[in-house]
């Protein structure tokens, strides 16, 4: 199973648009080579150069074993017409409803949040092929996410893209 954008190269610098510093949208995500007996599939984002390690930036779940990737700009909504599901950020954990990030963009705390660094940092957007649908409500956590999916991963695939500030 692999996992692309075409917003960016593996390794390479997620652009402006995507980050706290502009408009905070979702990148356009693609994958391919999903597992016969897939029931869906969970994508989650991190950052492991956080302090301390591994600030969620997304969770979503319970994508249809059909899907081919999201589109650019998923809305900030717990629930999507196809059946995904988009759980809680780590922005949740220390910002307040209405707030929004240095390049105006308000921060969702559910759905995507794009990287905010002071400093360069590696963002790792991790897709597993699960075979099951999880029994999780909207806005579940990356842990809940996690738990719910422990022995259920029939593939997994990553893209890791980076992100330095001008600040």
């Amino acid at each position: 199973m692999e996992i692309s954008s075409g917003a960016f190269e593996p390794g390479g610098e997620i652009p402006l648009q995507y980050t706290c510093d502009g408009a905070n949208l979702s990148p356009p995500l693609e994958w391919s080579g999903v597992p016969e007996g897939t029931q869906s599939m969970a994508l989650l984002l991190d950052d492991p150069d956080s302090e301390p390690p591994g600030f969620v930036h997304w969770v979503v779940y319970n994508i249809p074993s059909t899907s081919e990737g999201l589109p650019e700009g998923v809305p900030a909504e717990g629930s999507l017409p196809d059946g995904t599901l988009q759980g809680t950020n780590d922005f949740a954990l220390f910002v307040g409803e209405g707030e929004t990030f240095p390049g105006g963009a308000l921060i969702n705390r559910m759905g995507y949040d794009g990287p905010c660094p002071g400093n360069p940092h590696g963002y790792i957007f991790a897709l597993y092929a699960l075979d099951t649908v999880l029994d999780l409500p909207a806005e579940a956590t990356m842990a809940q996410v996690l738990e719910a999916m422990e022995g259920r991963i029939l593939a997994q695939a990553e893209l890791t893209g980076v992100y330095s500030p001008a600040r």
